[in-house]
C-alpha cells in the first residue's frame, strides 16, 4: 500500500476539524484547494559556465485572513505536494494563533550543499524574479525554511526591490538586521518551542528541572530549543542530526555541541552514547521534540515511543496513523501549528516593523513572543478540554473556526 502523502494528511486533518465543527460543505470545498499554485523553471549559469535548470514552485494555500505568508526551502526532495501541504498549515498556523495572515510555502528542488555561493545566489535571485509575480508585502511575503537563511532572503529583497525600483524591505522576512530583519528572528521558533514547553509544564504542574527532553534534529529550531530549554534548568538528555545523535541521561552539554556543529556534524561527537534517529524516538524521557524532517513518527514508531509528550518543533512529523497511535496510548502532542509557531510570530513582528520603520528591542519582541503564544496554546488547551479531545483536534477546531468566519464574512466573488 502506498503510504500517504502530506497532502493526503493534511486533508485528513482538515476533514477531521471540518467534521467536528460542523463546518458548511463550500467552506471545506474551498480549503482543499490551494488558491494559487506556481511552478517556475529556474535557470541557472554554473560557476563552469554550464547551465542547469531546477525546479521551482510557489503556492499560496489561501488569504482570506490577509497576505499569505510561507517559507522557501531548498531541498533535492522537494515536491508541489509537500509544497502545497505546508502551505495549508501555514494556513492554519496563522490561524491558530490568530496572525492576519494566510498560508503559502515556496521551494527549490536542488541540494545546496552541491552549489557554490554564486550559484546559489544566482539560484535564489533567479527564482526571486520568477515568483516576484506573486509575492509582495501587501500580497505574499516569503521566509527561511529548510537551507534557507537570512543570506538568502537579504538576496530576494534585493531582487524584488530592484525589480520594483526602490527598497521594499517587508517583502521577506528572516533577512539581516541590517536591512529590516528583527532582533530575535533567527531563533524565534526554538523560542517558541521552548515557551510551549514552559506553559506545558505549568499547567501540568511540573517543574523544568525535573524533565527529561530529546530534540530530534539539531539545526537552527532544534539547536535553539535545547540551548534555552538547557539554560532554564531542563535537564536534555539526547539531541541528534541527520547523521545521528548522542544521548546522556545526566545531561549533554547543549552549548559544547552546538560549537562542535559548526564544523561538524553529530556523527563525530563523542561526548555521550552514540544513538540513531531512530533510537532518539524510542528514548525513555519525558519530552520529546521532533525538529527535523516530515513522517518522523510512523505508524511503526509510535508503539515503541516512551515520551510522555511530543511537542513538534517541525512540520508534520507525524503520520496521521501514528498520530491515531499516540493518543491511544494517552501520549500528548503538542500540533506542529501551535508548537512551532514562534517562527512565523516573529515574523509577523519584522513585517510590522518594516511596515512602520520603527523598530523594537529584542526584549519586547521575547514579550510579545510569549504572550502571543501562551494565548493560543491556552486556546487550545482550553477547546481540548471542552470538547473532549486531543490537542491536535482542538488546534484545528481553533484555526477553522477564525477560518471559517473569515470566509463567511467575505463572501463568494461573483
Amino acid at each position: 500500500m502506498t503510504p500517504p502523502t502530506l497532502w493526503d494528511q493534511a486533508l485528513a486533518q482538515l476533514d477531521r476539524g471540518a467534521q467536528r465543527l460542523g463546518l458548511e460543505p463550500y467552506i471545506v470545498e474551498r480549503l482543499r484547494h490551494p488558491k494559487r499554485i506556481l511552478e517556475v523553471s529556474v535557470p541557472v549559469r554554473r560557476d563552469d559556465g554550464s547551465v542547469k535548470v531546477f525546479r521551482g514552485y510557489r503556492v499560496q494555500h489561501n488569504v482570506d485572513r490577509g497576505p499569505a505568508k510561507g517559507g522557501i526551502r531548498y531541498h533535492p526532495d522537494v515536491s508541489l505536494d509537500d509544497v502545497a501541504a505546508l502551505a495549508f498549515w501555514m494556513t492554519m498556523k496563522c490561524a491558530v494563533v490568530n496572525l492576519p495572515y494566510g498560508g503559502a510555502k515556496g521551494g527549490v528542488v536542488c541540494d545546496p550543499k552541491t552549489l557554490s555561493e554564486g550559484e546559489l545566489e544566482r539560484l535564489t535571485r533567479r527564482y526571486a524574479s520568477e515568483i516576484s509575480i506573486l509575492i509582495g508585502p501587501d500580497k505574499d511575503i516569503p521566509a527561511p525554511d529548510m537551507n534557507t537563511n537570512e543570506k538568502i532572503m537579504g538576496w530576494i529583497m534585493d531582487t524584488y526591490s530592484s525589480q520594483v525600483g526602490h527598497s521594499v524591505p517587508g517583502v521577506v522576512t528572516g533577512k539581516p538586521v541590517e536591512i529590516g530583519g528583527t532582533l530575535g528572528r533567527r531563533e524565534a521558533t526554538g523560542r517558541g518551542v521552548f515557551f510551549i514547553v514552559q506553559e506545558l509544564a505549568r499547567v501540568k504542574n511540573w517543574q523544568l528541572k525535573d524533565l527529561r527532553i530529546a530534540v530530534q534534529g539539531f539545526g537552527n529550531v532544534g539547536s535553539n530549543a535545547a540551548r534555552i530549554l538547557r539554560e532554564a534548568g531542563a535537564r536534555v538528555v539526547a539531541i541528534s542530526d541527520a547523521t545521528g545523535g548522542v544521548a546522556d541521561p545526566a545531561g549533554v552539554d547543549v552549548d559544547d555541541a552546538r560549537r562542535h556543529c559548526e564544523k561538524e556534524t553529530l556523527a563525530t561527537y563523542r561526548k555521550g552514547r552514540p544513538l540513531t534517529n531512530r533510537e532518539l524516538l524510542e528514548l525513555d524521557c519525558d519530552v520529546l521534540i521532533p525538529a527535523a524532517l516530515e513522517n518522523q513518527i510512523t505508524a511503526e514508531v509510535a508503539p515503541r515511543v516512551k515520551a510522555r509528550f511530543i511537542v513538534e518543533g517541525a512540520n508534520g512529523p507525524t503520520t496521521t496513523e501514528a498520530d491515531r497511535l499516540l493518543n491511544e496510548r494517552g501520549v500528548t502532542v503538542v500540533p506542529d501549528i501551535l508548537a512551532n509557531a514562534g517562527g512565523v510570530t516573529v515574523s509577523y513582528f519584522e513585517w510590522v516593523q518594516d511596515l512602520q520603520a520603527f523598530f523594537w528591542d529584542e526584549g519586547e519582541v521575547r514579550d510579545r513572543l510569549r504572550a502571543i503564544l501562551l494565548r493560543a496554546f491556552q486556546d487550545v488547551w482550553r477547546v481540548a478540554g471542552e470538547n473532549k479531545t486531543d490537542l491536535r483536534l482542538a488546534a484545528f477546531l481553533v484555526a477553522l473556526d477564525r477560518l471559517a468566519k473569515a470566509i463567511r464574512q467575505r463572501g463568494l466573488f461573483p
